[in-house]
């Protein structure tokens, strides 16, 4: 793993561990905003409030009772990518390492609000973890949108990829929003509230919020031009290969991974010759929403040399991968056609 911090722990995933289906949960990507918790299973206490005709509290076991459901999802950091944002930005220079897709398990967030008779009228439920701030640091509070909520895809998980999860990953329970920046999926899950408003704290406003409209590379955003970070763009990363690496001069498969956030991946398109040229690749056969596809191009360089190569992603959408990114100050939603050069050698 690449360690951008000790404590609480970020950790990213090295791009060669992207190159499969599912990431591995031990070298899945991590993103803590404050030092992580110390959880027991026994102890745990899940308590559901606000607008409800009855407050619960469950425990593990009693969210394991629930009917369990599975769905297959990326899970990429807001700021996936902020290391290739041109002038810089403050924060975590992430390279594409903060990114994993894994299948997620446990009861529907649709279930346990209909459990305690949530007001159907209610707009938003606000999840809150077992994670606390230090000094002045605020708390980890995350709202999410009724209609979010209620999509069966939407899960409080307790597996990940088969197995219960582990606590850098939030054990015991985790909310799992797919198709959503990873902010959304807040971990250690203690606590949630049925409301009419949107938590007001500092995670909800001013932080993962988006200009409305694109602002000058190196200036700033005006706070009341920013939208809250939803669901995210289309994109795709080279995988099989990377900067610098020399390869021979006989034909290559070329490997990545695409995704869309809610949308699926239709097409990704591939150039050898620095976007001159494109060709499209071959996907592989499972075209989820939340999920990425994996992508392969055979190419047989012509000649020795340097070659600059590129992917773009198009989604189920329309929506085609920018040659340049949507720079704003926070970095965030890096999307641009990725690009590696490699170095083709005789013999």
């Amino acid at each position: 793993m690449i360690l951008h911090n000790d404590r609480p722990e970020d950790l990213e995933t090295p791009v060669r561990h992207l190159d499969q289906w599912l990431t591995p949960n031990d070298v899945f990507f991590v993103r803590q905003h404050l030092p992580r918790p110390t959880i027991t299973e026994s102890d745990f206490r899940l308590s559901i409030q606000g607008r409800v005709s009855r407050q619960i509290e469950l425990s593990v076991a009693d969210l394991r009772k629930l009917s369990q459901h599975t769905v297959p999802a990326v899970l990429e950091c807001t700021g996936n990518g902020r290391g290739f944002f041109r002038p810089r930005v403050a924060g975590i220079q992430w390279g594409r390492g903060a990114i994993g897709n894994a299948e997620w398990s446990g009861p529907r967030l649709l279930d346990l609000t209909k459990l305690v008779g949530a007001d159907e009228q209610a707009a938003f439920v606000t999840a809150n973890g077992a994670d606390v701030g230090v000094a002045k640091t605020p708390d980890f509070i995350r709202s999410l949108p009724m209609h979010k909520a209620a999509d069966p895809s939407t899960l409080l998980a307790l597996n990940m990829n088969g197995e219960p999860l582990s606590p850098l990953h939030g054990f015991p329970v985790r909310l799992i929003v797919p198709g959503w920046d990873g902010t959304s999926w807040v971990k250690w899950v203690t606590s949630l509230s049925v409301t009419n408003e949107p938590d007001h704290g500092f995670f909800m406003n001013p932080a993962y919020r988006f200009p409305k409209h694109p602002v000058p590379p190196g200036s700033s955003a005006n706070p009341a031009d920013l939208d809250v970070i939803e669901a995210m763009p289309v994109k795709s990363f080279i995988t099989g290969q990377a900067d610098g690496d020399k390869i021979p001069l006989s034909t290559t498969t070329l490997r990545g991974i695409a995704w869309a956030g809610e949308e699926r991946i239709m097409k990704v398109e591939v150039s050898t010759d620095s976007g001159v040229s494109w060709s499209e690749a071959q996907l592989s056969a499972k075209a989820l929403p939340f999920t990425w596809r994996l992508w392969t191009l055979d190419w047989k360089p012509k000649a020795p040399g340097y070659y600059t190569i590129l992917s773009r992603a198009t989604d189920s959408a329309g929506r085609v991968q920018p040659i340049v990114p949507v720079w704003n100050p926070s970095g965030y939603l890096f999307n641009a056609v990725d690009r590696i050069g490699v170095i083709v050698e005789e013999g």
